[in-house]
């Protein structure tokens, strides 16, 4: 596998931000993707993005071959959730790698949950997604959407080797609609997409950031 920038990376924190202002929408409301509910809060939070995402996400659908769809699962999350997110996975990092350092742990956690301050889901503008066949039965995409390093053996990672043939295959078309539709892949999780963010911005060169952390208060 090529190298991999991680979240932690002091590279997409230096990546400015310049928001837009670009409102958070329900991708409920387009009445064209599927839409999982299992991360559903008590706010209907996690079915928001920002509109640039979900119009890019719209047109990466019609880009899919007949009879695959995608499935939206979670987009939008509180920073207050990331926080809680980071710092869980991060303890238990801790304590399963005594010998670790605080900067090993920090790593390692931005693996699979990205650091509070430069979050993309925090900012809307990352989502968490995979396929659906017509029937909107989930494919197979080599393991279980939102799997850890730690329980998949890295097989989460989107150019893991040893996955079956078919998730291979679902990886690289969902793959070629999203990254035509101008979204970019988080290297440790097949799943994990976004646009305009920090981590966007460093991998297309762009010179800042689309959208910040949002305040579910505006």
């Amino acid at each position: 596998m090529t190298e991999i920038t991680l979240m932690s990376d002091p590279k997409v924190a230096a990546v400015p931000v310049r928001d837009c202002g670009e409102p958070l929408v329900d991708v409920r409301g387009t009445g064209t993707l599927l839409v999982d509910e299992r991360y559903k809060d008590p706010a209907d939070a996690y079915a928001h993005l920002r509109e640039g995402v979900l119009q890019r996400l719209l047109h990466a659908q019609e880009l899919l071959p007949d009879g695959l769809r995608l499935l939206f699962v979670e987009g939008y999350r509180p920073l207050s959730l990331q926080r809680q997110y980071f710092e869980e996975y991060a303890a238990g990092l801790a304590a399963d790698n005594p010998s670790w350092t605080p900067d090993q742990v920090h790593a390692a956690a931005s693996r699979f949950v990205a650091p509070p301050d430069i979050a993309a889901h925090s900012a809307g503008a990352a989502v968490d997604l995979t396929l659906a066949d017509a029937d909107g039965k989930e494919c197979d995409l080599g393991t279980a959407l939102d799997a850890s390093p730690e329980e998949s053996a890295g097989a989460c990672y989107t150019d893991a080797p040893g996955i079956s043939a078919e998730g291979r295959v679902n990886r690289k078309i969902l793959g070629a609609a999203l990254s035509a539709a101008g979204l970019v892949n988080y290297p440790t999780e097949w799943w994990h997409w976004s646009y305009g963010d920090r981590y966007w911005a460093l991998a297309t060169g762009a010179e800042h950031a689309l959208y910040g952390p949002w305040d579910v208060r505006r």
